[in-house]
């Protein structure tokens, strides 16, 4: 495998494991966001310390890469605590939909900030996504302005949090990046856990800890997939999340697609596969 094709399998399983990860949020239940959002980095934060111990590598990274670690952690909690909140004030498409604007904004951010070449074909091929996933969404926008605005922003921040990802390269490990952000969070969400904390069944627990545990392959898959691969040749692959999330729905919840959503399928996978015979083509 060359590098692109290492990025792109890594989104995928990346995908698979924060589809997971939504599916067991859903089955949580009636929960504050805050207290779903504590446990999913808590869990991500456990499993990466066990990485960075048994490999005797740096809890907290090098000095000299503390600036980016401390902004992508930043990004990436604001990215996650907007999610949530545009998900508790809006139709759970709609919050969907306003997320996956990042691997737009990831492309945009490296072509301007890391001078990350973009052919004409690549844009047009994820526009095509985007197109697709419309179908599969069918978002319902209403007049409440804030709420997706929110939404656009938790986007932004994600973009954000991904793009330095790719600042970062090879100088951490990926284990290292992924604890040092979800430790981050947690301190950092730790106060709004205790204001807001509701009681939990042991049912409930069991589904926020796997619900962690699946986030943290998320994390772990697209923390690796941006290192080995620039933005452009793998953010599209990550749009793949619906369709894992729609498979695992229909399993679990009995939740079937409709016409307009296999369209959508068609056209994403369709984009997916010429994305993929690109990457095959390139050296590494």
């Amino acid at each position: 495998m060359n590098n692109i094709m290492k990025g792109i399998l890594l989104m995928i399983i990346s995908s698979i494991g924060f589809a997971a990860m939504t599916v067991f949020v859903k089955l949580s239940g009636e929960l504050p966001s805050i207290q779903k959002t504590f446990f999913r980095n808590l869990i991500s934060a456990i499993i990466a310390f066990f990485f960075v111990m048994y490999y005797k590598e740096s809890l907290f990274g090098k000095r000299e890469n503390q600036v980016v670690l401390l902004w992508r952690s930043i990004f990436g909690t604001l990215g996650i605590i907007f999610l949530f909140y545009a998900i508790d004030h809006l139709v759970l498409s709609d919050a969907d939909m306003l997320n996956k604007l990042s691997p737009f904004l990831v492309i945009i951010f490296s072509a301007i900030f890391l001078k990350e070449t973009v052919q004409r074909f690549q844009i047009a091929t994820i526009v095509i996504a985007f197109i697709g996933m419309l179908f599969i969404i069918k978002p319902s926008f209403s007049v409440d302005f804030m709420p997706y605005l929110v939404g656009v922003m938790s986007a932004v921040f994600a973009a954000a949090a991904y793009t330095l990802l790719r600042v970062l390269g090879n100088r951490e490990k990926f284990y290292t990046v992924v604890f040092y952000f979800s430790f981050f969070s947690t301190v950092v969400l730790l106060p709004f856990l205790i204001i807001f904390y509701e009681p939990m069944t042991t049912q409930q627990l069991v589904y926020l800890l796997l619900a962690g545990v699946f986030a943290t392959v998320g994390q772990f898959g697209i923390t690796l997939a941006y290192k080995y691969a620039p933005a452009r040749d793998i953010s599209i692959f990550s749009y793949s999340t619906v369709l894992f999330t729609t498979i695992m729905s229909f399993m679990i919840f009995g939740q079937g697609p409709d016409i307009y959503s296999i369209i959508g399928y068609i056209i994403i996978l369709s984009a997916m596969t010429y994305m993929f015979l690109q990457g095959r083509k390139a050296t590494v």
